[in-house]
């Protein structure tokens, strides 16, 4: 038994002294350190004591598009916490390039007959997407909750970043470095957060550096997400003599700092790239990565307080609750090198 208290009390990383309190239901630990406590016991695979037990409320699907980029994850690990604490059971549903559909979960979901559905960045952020399979699920009566997309016409809550206040962010702290020759890349337009970031985007670099629509569109790349779309997107417009990157996503900023050193140039003294979403790790990159932090935790449990409530028969706001991303300054920006700095007269002749 003491082996097991202190697998346990390691993995949790609190004491025997309270993994024993915990265990035996006695007083004296906060609800934070008994989940703790709990959640070590499911990873190591103990059985719970009988009077530890919470019986299930009921199962809820989480529907997330993939699980290569790590904000995805993370988003999961908040929400699967947030649902354990309510006695939902979380069913996570992760689509693959050929594999299962957001709409084949959904059928699989709704056979296992779940109380709700929390969608992550699914078909409802896609604007050429027919939406119309959400107001099928929402006519069952079934309650679901949308995150990081806003579809209009649904009767639902929706839970997002602001992706427009992130563009504007992004380009300011680069303009504040000196740069004026910014660049923006991100993935297809048909995707929602891509037309807002990118509508912050333009406005600042109108508002900061007059730049005309014309040339913006010399400084606009758009490709596919990932480290690898970055890569080829910051190849472009690093031939066009840009001395600032604003990227749509961490993996994306990756791949721009990959090409970057494709053409011998250093990041940040030549060059410096601002991602988004602050995911896991991605403080102890080469340079550690400046970016715009998505507030995921806040977001997922936004949500699954939501979907709760809809399941009690709580109506919430059908809106959307925008949350404010943060600007974490890293080691992938600096002040723009002297040598680049171009006028505002130079924007269309590269």
């Amino acid at each position: 038994m003491r082996a097991r208290l202190s697998d346990i009390a390691r993995q949790a990383q609190v004491s025997e002294a309270t993994v024993s309190r915990v265990l035996n239901d006695r007083p004296g630990v906060s609800a934070e350190t008994r989940q703790a406590v709990l959640t070590a016991l499911d990873v190591l695979g103990y059985e719970r004591p009988e009077r530890l037990r919470k019986r299930s409320a009921g199962l809820v699907g989480l529907v997330v598009p993939e699980l290569d980029n790590p904000i995805f994850p993370a988003f999961a690990q908040v929400i699967e916490s947030s649902l354990a604490q309510t006695g939902y059971t979380p069913v996570l549903c992760t689509q693959t390039p050929g594999g299962v559909t957001e709409d084949e979960y959904v059928e699989m979901l709704l056979d296992r007959q779940v109380s709700g559905i929390i969608f992550v960045a699914g078909l409802h952020a896609d604007t050429s997407a027919d939406h119309e399979r959400y107001a099928r699920l929402l006519a069952r009566p079934l309650p679901i909750v949308f995150i990081n997309g806003y579809a209009e016409g649904l009767d639902a809550p929706f839970v997002s970043a602001d992706d427009r206040m992130a563009g504007e962010a992004a380009v300011a702290h680069l303009v504040a470095l000196g740069h004026q020759r910014i660049g923006f890349i991100s993935g297809p337009d048909r995707f929602l957060a891509v037309q807002r970031k990118l509508a912050g985007y333009r406005a600042a670099m109108t508002r900061e550096l007059g730049a005309t629509d014309r040339e913006l569109d010399e400084l606009i790349a758009l490709t596919l997400f990932g480290v690898e779309g970055g890569e080829v997107a910051a190849s472009r417009l690093l031939e066009r003599g840009v001395t600032g990157l604003v990227c749509g996503s961490d993996l994306m900023a990756l791949g721009a700092i990959r090409a970057a050193r494709r053409h011998d140039l250093h990041v940040p003294r030549d060059v410096s790239v601002v991602g988004y979403d602050d995911s896991p790790l991605i403080a102890f990159t080469d340079p550690p990565l400046t970016t715009m932090r998505q507030p995921v935790a806040a977001m997922g449990n936004a949500a699954v307080r939501a979907l709760v409530d809809e399941i009690n028969g709580h109506a919430t706001p059908r809106s959307e609750y925008v949350f404010t991303p943060e600007l974490v300054v890293r080691g992938s920006t600096a002040v723009s090198p002297g040598r680049r700095t171009p006028t505002a007269a130079s924007f269309s002749a590269a």
